[in-house]
C-alpha cells in the first residue's frame, strides 16, 4: 500500500478558491461557506484503505460539528479515467452509502488539488473564519493495520480551537495515506515521476 505524507503548507496561508460540481450537478465555490467561523476542506478518495477506514468516522466528525459553526467540504482529485471508482458518478454514491451530509466534489482537471498542494488522501486544511489555514495534519493516528481507534482526536481539538478564536497549535502531525493519482503529464512539482 502506497504511503504519501501531506505537504508542509504554512499555516496563515489563504484557502484558494474553486468551482466544482458534485454528482447532483450543483456547482461549489468558497463562498458558499462564507458564513461558517470554519471550514475543513478535506481531500479523500473512494478507494485509499487510509480514506475507507476513516469515512464513517469522517461523516460523524461532520454531523457532530454541524451546528458548530463548522462547515466541510471533500474533493476528490484522482484521474477517473484510469481509476473508474473515483468518476464523479461514485462519488455520488460514496455520499448515499456513507452519509456524508456536506458537499462531496470532483476536481476532474486536478487544479484545485494543486492549488492546494494536496498530496495525499486523506489530507485535511482547516481554515479559521479568515480563510487562513488553521490546521493541516491527520485525522488522528489510526492506519491501516495498526489497531488503534479512530477518534478524529487530531482533527478535532483543532477544530475546538479554531471556533474559540484560538490557534490550532503548532504540533500538528502530517496526514498520511495514498498519493492522490495524477493525470499522467499532470503531475505537480512535487510528486516524484518515474524516470
Amino acid at each position: 500500500m502506497p504511503k504519501t505524507e501531506s505537504n508542509p503548507i504554512t499555516l496563515g496561508t489563504r484557502a484558494p478558491d474553486f468551482i466544482l460540481p458534485d454528482a447532483d450537478g450543483n456547482l461549489f465555490t468558497l463562498a458558499e461557506f462564507k458564513d461558517s467561523p470554519a471550514l475543513l476542506v478535506a481531500f479523500i478518495s473512494n478507494r485509499c484503505p487510509f480514506v475507507v477506514l476513516i469515512r464513517e468516522a469522517l461523516a460523524q466528525f461532520a454531523r457532530d460539528h454541524a451546528g458548530q459553526g463548522l462547515a466541510v467540504v471533500a474533493i476528490n482529485s484522482n484521474d477517473a479515467a484510469a481509476h473508474p471508482e473515483e468518476t464523479l458518478e461514485r462519488v455520488g454514491a460514496e455520499v448515499k452509502t456513507y452519509g456524508y451530509d456536506f458537499p462531496y466534489l470532483k476536481d476532474a482537471s486536478q487544479g484545485v488539488a494543486k492549488a492546494y498542494g494536496a498530496a495525499c488522501t486523506p489530507d485535511f486544511f482547516l481554515y479559521d473564519r479568515d480563510r487562513k489555514l488553521a490546521y493541516h495534519g491527520q485525522f488522528d493516528d489510526a492506519r491501516p493495520g495498526n489497531g488503534k481507534v479512530v477518534t478524529g482526536a487530531d482533527l478535532r481539538a483543532a477544530v475546538a480551537a479554531v471556533l474559540k478564536g484560538e490557534a490550532a497549535g503548532s504540533a500538528q502531525t502530517p496526514s498520511i495515506g495514498c498519493n492522490i493519482k495524477w493525470t499522467a503529464g499532470n503531475e505537480p512539482s512535487w510528486f516524484p515521476v518515474a524516470a
